[in-house]
């Protein structure tokens, strides 16, 4: 057994968990709404192997572009300071001041075409992760909609409902175990989140992922009180 088994996260075993949610999802609530959600999670986990392997292994094709494109920068750079001669003497004061603010704006162009061409790469890592990342954040605000109108107040409540009220078509055990699905779900968000930051170093997508985990985990928190609720109330 390998001794970082337990160091990272195995894209295959997400997918295997994911897969074994909806299937219990579906046997308990067969047709519902969230055993769908839980469907489109693993087909975006499916579907996001790509571009974790992209993110995963090097480009090389643009890093040897680069390189080419910053050897002729810098053969161009070294001829100008080979060929350009400085003006001496005291009258020719002003063309040296001009000689000098013209190689400060050449210094300042190549610099920043240096930075381009060196965050070439992380930034078109970046745009693909954070598309996929965002298309996962919208999933857990449609888990978070899914138990929205899941109340434990309203069971056994002799309040009549009004004829926009939610229905009331659960009994206590199962919107208990149908609450837990939900926050199972959000937990698998943010793991398959995590997978986009675990080769790839970029401090904006990890900031992405972190605001996941930070949602999902304020959304499960908020499912565990009705949860809570629910438990005491059976008591």
């Amino acid at each position: 057994m390998s001794p970082t088994r337990y160091r990272q996260l195995a894209e295959s075993e997400i997918g295997s968990t994911i897969a074994r949610l909806r299937d219990r999802i579906a046997e308990r609530f067969p047709e519902s709404g969230l055993s769908r959600v839980a469907a489109e999670l693993l087909g975006f986990a499916k579907e996001s192997a790509p571009l974790l392997a992209y993110l995963r292994r090097p480009h090389w094709a643009i890093r040897i572009g680069v390189g080419v494109l910053l050897a002729g920068m810098a053969g161009v750079l070294v001829a100008i300071m080979v060929t350009v001669r400085m003006p001496v003497g005291v009258g020719r004061l002003s063309e040296f001041l001009q000689v000098s603010e013209a190689s400060f704006s050449v210094l300042v162009f190549l610099g920043a075409a240096v930075l381009f061409l060196v965050t070439l790469e992380s930034r078109l890592k970046r745009a693909r992760a954070l598309r996929a990342l965002h298309q996962l954040r919208s999933l857990a605000h449609v888990v978070d909609m899914h138990q929205l109108t899941k109340d434990p107040e309203r069971i056994g409540s002799a309040e009549p409902d009004t004829p926009s009220s939610p229905e009331r078509i659960l009994r206590p055990s199962e919107l208990g175990r149908y609450l837990d699905y939900c926050s199972e779900l959000l937990s698998l968000i943010s793991k398959v989140a995590a997978l986009h930051v675990q080769w790839f170093n970029d401090p904006h997508t990890l900031a992405a992922v972190n605001d996941i985990e930070s949602l999902t985990s304020g959304l499960s928190a908020k499912i565990w009180q009705k949860i809570t609720l629910l438990d005491r109330s059976s008591e």
